[in-house]
């Protein structure tokens, strides 16, 4: 029996359901996962001891996020969120005191490397903490809370840990369908990179993959995750370094994200995989392509243009 590959507009009118429109993170495995991810990508990698300082992170992350409590969406906000077509997470919405203080004391029992940045950041009022989350996320001006590049990976961290497990509470039927494809259902984020997946209902499924709440959701194939167009596709490897991570790029736009293949390599996580991929990133921009959004435990020094390098959190609406 031969079978017949679907075109993406086919792909498209499926039951969302039955193709698993979303994939929730699951508390127990998300950060852990990573943190592995992190570990074998770093021997041999440029950034090699910066991605072994995050899996550290990960780990601490892991730990905490399984006994954190944090109270569920209600659902008079689930409703809203479907009856309006936008994310369940209002942008400004970007505290994280209880995942923070946590998180912190947790590092600073296990990372001494990070000593400095956490005194900084646990001498800090929770408004001035959610103040900060706000200007990496881009909700308020880099003029009005400059950008501290050695401490916005740790409360980016805090963030995730915040909307991760906050999204591992929700069921899949609570999702709202936006009417903006490229932004995260849960929490608006842009996606940080793809993943075409193996296995049950998400076998040979790409999903777009959020950098703060983990939460994958679905998007056809050959389709770019910035502008959505179908037109002017294509894929850029690192020679030498495998087939799992390919850059997606978008010749109408002139932006790229990184795409995994669990096919490859089974092991792949988008987000560590994201960060261990700076040649990739060099390579696409010396030919001329743009990042279309940063990673949020990566932070360079101000260029004079945030949207290098910032999350930018949309807000959508019905």
């Amino acid at each position: 029996m031969v079978q017949r590959i679907l075109e993406p507009a086919e792909i498209e009118s499926i039951d969302h359901i039955a193709i698993a429109r979303v994939r929730l993170p699951e508390r127990a495995e998300v950060f852990s996962a990573r943190a592995q991810r992190l570990r074998q990508l770093a021997p041999g990698n440029p950034i090699g001891p910066y991605l072994l300082l995050m899996a550290t992170v990960a780990d601490a992350q892991h730990a905490v996020a399984q006994s954190l409590d944090i109270p569920p969406l209600s659902p008079e906000t689930l409703d809203r969120a479907g009856e309006h077509c936008m994310p369940l997470l209002p942008a400004q919405d970007a505290g994280a005191p209880l995942a923070a203080a946590a998180l912190f004391d947790r590092l600073a029992a296990t990372a001494p490397e990070l000593a400095a940045p956490l005194a900084t950041l646990r001498a800090m009022p929770a408004d001035a903490l959610a103040g900060a989350i706000q200007a990496l996320l881009g909700l308020r001006p880099s003029s009005d809370i400059p950008i501290d590049t050695t401490t916005a990976p740790l409360l980016m961290a805090a963030l995730q840990l915040d909307r991760t497990v906050l999204a591992s509470q929700l069921r899949e039927q609570d999702m709202p369908m936006l009417d903006v494809h490229t932004v995260c259902p849960v929490c608006g984020t842009p996606p940080v990179a793809s993943i075409v997946r193996i296995g049950g209902r998400y076998q040979g499924l790409r999903y777009l993959h959020c950098g703060l709440c983990a939460t994958e959701w679905h998007m056809v194939r050959v389709k770019c995750s910035h502008c959505e167009t179908t037109e002017g596709i294509s894929y850029y490897a690192v020679e030498g370094q495998g087939e799992a991570l390919k850059a997606e790029c978008c010749d109408q736009c002139h932006h790229y994200r990184k795409i995994a293949y669990m096919e490859k390599d089974p092991m792949v996580e988008p987000l560590a995989d994201d960060l261990g991929s700076l040649a990739l990133d060099v390579m696409m921009g010396e030919a001329g392509y743009g990042r279309a959004n940063g990673n949020p435990l990566l932070w360079l020094a101000d260029d004079g243009d945030d949207d290098d390098h910032g999350l930018e959190t949309a807000e959508v609406r019905g």
